[in-house]
């Protein structure tokens, strides 16, 4: 099994299962397709990441995923610096915001894929530039769609958080993965 990823998130989510893995970084361009919707994007990108390991490993079953923030229609990335991370979750502030975090499962030599997407609602608080300054700062979010960190003191920036797989916010949906590596013939737990 091996995990198309360089975050460490994901792969601390991975860990989770107990099931031996290999990381090996995808090398694939993120750009969205001119129109291209963000549920597009997010499943389009998972199966190219999870596709690009697996050409070089057909015979292992390999984990792409994806994540982006949506908010007003408009697609929220990765912050890539404090400056921005403020900008976005002052947009954010009393807002709710989509994020879509998506799973593509591919094993080439035998035609396996699988392929989930996990939508998490996430209502934000009014939020005081001090506030937004002060969680920025702890937790540096810029490598984080949509500046948020769930996995730290985001959840004090939010009124309430809905998704029908915990781990999704954080980037690869558990739930989803355990289905497809159990589809896929694994034992899972």
């Amino acid at each position: 099994m091996i995990l198309a990823s360089t975050s460490p998130y994901r792969r601390q989510l991975l860990e989770r299962l107990g099931i031996p893995f290999e990381v090996l970084a995808p090398g694939t361009d993120e750009t969205p397709l001119p129109g291209e919707a963000p549920d597009a994007l997010v499943g389009r990108l998972a199966r190219e990441k999870a596709l690009a390991v697996a050409r070089r490993h057909p015979q292992a079953i390999v984990i792409g995923s994806d994540q982006v923030a949506v908010q007003g229609g408009r697609v929220v990335g990765k912050p890539g610096t404090a400056a921005r991370a403020r900008d976005q979750l002052a947009a954010f502030s009393g807002k709710r915001v989509t994020f879509l975090s998506a799973v593509a499962l591919q094993r080439l030599d035998d035609g396996f894929c699988f392929a989930a997407t996990i939508d998490t609602e996430v209502h934000f608080r009014d939020l005081s530039d001090a506030e937004i300054q002060r969680y920025v700062r702890r937790d540096h979010p810029v490598d984080c769609a949509g500046g948020f960190r769930s996995e730290t003191a985001g959840p004090a920036l939010l009124r309430a958080l809905k998704s029908s797989d915990p781990t999704a916010i954080i980037g690869l949906p558990l739930i989803a993965v355990a289905e497809g590596l159990r589809r896929a013939g694994l034992q899972v737990p």
